[in-house]
């Protein structure tokens, strides 16, 4: 295991914990040696996934973040039913719709997203370059 990956953080959280992950992910992107729009872009990516995680998958979700390769990287897991879209949102949502704007917000983001669903939940990856 390299000695960057042994640096992870984590958070557990819940939908009435959103400000707080917000709060971590921005100091986390900071300590990377992130500013400004990269920040907020950042921040707003990784909001988007946390809140499906709470709303879509379970009350509690698990968020993980750690650099690799000079890339900030950050893991959203939830114990739900292991949902994982047949093509997570390339394009963006139609005016009228309803949902599917926070995983197609996230894809725009991130320098690179993931997903991994099975009877253990939904997992999404996401790497942002650093500055390290």
């Amino acid at each position: 295991m390299n000695d960057e990956r042994r640096r992870v953080k984590e958070l557990v959280f819940r939908l009435s914990d959103l400000p707080s992950v917000r709060d971590f992910t921005a100091a986390q992107a900071v300590r990377a040696g992130m500013t400004g729009d990269s920040v907020d872009d950042l921040v707003l990516a990784v909001n988007e996934i946390a809140t499906n995680a709470v709303t879509h998958g379970t009350a509690k979700a698990h968020l993980r973040v750690w650099v690799e390769g000079g890339d900030l990287v950050f893991e959203i897991h939830d114990e739900g039913s292991g949902w994982l879209p047949a093509q997570p949102e390339f394009t963006a949502p139609g005016p009228r719709s309803t949902s599917g704007m926070g995983v197609w917000l996230a894809r725009r983001l991130a320098a690179d997203i993931a997903f991994a669903a099975d009877r253990g939940g939904t997992t999404v990856t996401m790497r942002f370059p650093g500055r390290l």
